[in-house]
Formats: C-alpha cells, sequence, structure tokens
C-alpha cells in the first residue's frame, strides 16, 4: 500500500483568480475528454479547457486565470456551488496541478469538496456577506492578498477582517499533516499493533 504524499497545508498568503461563476460543475474544470490518465500530473494544462483555451488551443485573454495578475496566484475564489455534476477526481488534481492550494466559495458539491481535502486542495466555504466582501475588494484592488490559516480556520481579507470557515475535523488533521486517509492508517501502525496483541484472534486461523 502506498499513501499518497501531500505537502502540509498550515497558512497560505497569496493573491487571487476570481470566477465568479455560480455552478461550475467538474466537466468545466476538467473536461471528460482529458480523463484517459490516472496521472495527476499535466492535468493542469487542461484546466477549464473549453474556457481558457479557444478552437485552436489558445489561451483567451480575457478569462481570468489567463490574466498576467494571475499569475503565482494560490488562491481561486469561486462563485456558489462550485464543483457541481460529476465524482471525477480530476477535478481537483487539475487545480493543484495548475498551482492552486485553495478554492473559496459559498458553497462545494459534496463529492467535490470530499475529493479535494483527499488530494491537498482546501475547499474554504465563505457565508455570503464576507464572499460578496472579497469579491468587492479584489474588484476594485486584484493584486490584493489574503491569508488562510487551516489551524484557525480562519480567512483574512485585505480589509483585515477575518472570517471562520468550517471544516471536518479529520480532513483538517490530514491538511495539516500532509496524509491522506491511507497515510493516516499507515502512521497508527503501532497502535493497531498493541490492539491486536492485547485482543487474541477470536477465529482459528487452522
Amino acid at each position: 500500500m502506498t499513501a499518497t504524499v501531500m505537502e502540509p497545508f498550515t497558512t497560505l498568503t497569496s493573491r487571487c483568480v476570481v470566477l465568479p461563476a455560480s455552478n461550475v460543475d467538474t466537466d468545466q474544470i476538467i473536461p471528460a475528454r482529458f480523463l484517459k490518465t490516472v496521472s495527476r500530473r499535466g492535468l493542469g494544462e487542461h484546466l477549464f479547457a473549453d474556457w481558457r483555451l479557444d478552437q485552436d488551443g489558445r489561451p483567451r485573454a480575457d478569462f481570468p486565470l489567463n490574466s498576467p495578475a494571475a499569475k503565482g496566484a494560490s488562491i481561486l475564489v469561486a462563485g456558489d456551488n462550485f464543483g457541481c455534476g460529476s465524482s471525477r477526481e480530476h477535478a481537483p488534481w487539475a487545480l493543484l496541478d495548475f498551482g492552486f492550494r485553495a478554492v473559496i466559495s459559498t458553497r462545494f458539491a459534496d463529492i467535490f469538496r470530499n475529493n479535494s481535502v483527499k488530494t491537498g486542495l482546501l475547499p474554504v466555504a465563505l457565508t455570503q456577506s464576507p464572499h460578496a466582501t472579497l469579491l468587492d475588494l479584489l474588484a476594485r484592488s486584484p493584486s490584493e492578498q489574503i491569508e488562510i490559516d487551516l489551524e484557525a480556520q480562519t480567512v483574512t481579507l485585505p480589509d483585515g477582517s477575518s472570517h471562520q470557515f468550517p471544516l471536518d475535523p479529520f480532513a483538517r488533521h490530514c491538511l495539516l499533516n500532509g496524509v491522506d486517509e491511507l497515510g493516516f492508517l499507515l502512521e497508527q501502525g503501532s497502535a493497531i499493533a498493541d490492539y491486536e496483541s492485547s485482543h487474541p484472534a477470536r477465529v482459528s486461523t487452522r
């Protein structure tokens, strides 16, 4: 068994890319024709391919991810209900491979959220008011940075305000420590061995 190695997520301070569309589904995030691979590497090249690139494969100048200001940004700020649609795990893989470590929305599809935390992408769900404030601040000053503190589960906006976001405690533990579910289980090897040694087998192996 091999666990997925993930970079621990503690705090992230970065500029943002704003994609304010609501109901962005996983087929828009990574179109189905690019799902022939089981490798995570290279998927970022096809992120939002039908929106980001024209029919000749050239970047569309008006798409937010192609803006010069987007270069090096690690946070995607999306509209409501991000990641809806199919259950493809390739969607968070593509976002991570492109360079994003976190996505901020008001709501995430359950399967997308679960796939994200398992692969090291942090889904940050803000309530409507701070989310609207963030969009307004970034519209006025796109180069502003925000800070995400996973330990405290807070997002600090460019105006200095800090806002809590929810996250499952187990997902938070795994992200903070850079382990996936299998990695967490493998870390418990000694505890599992101690338990087994103190509980005799109830079923004969003969």
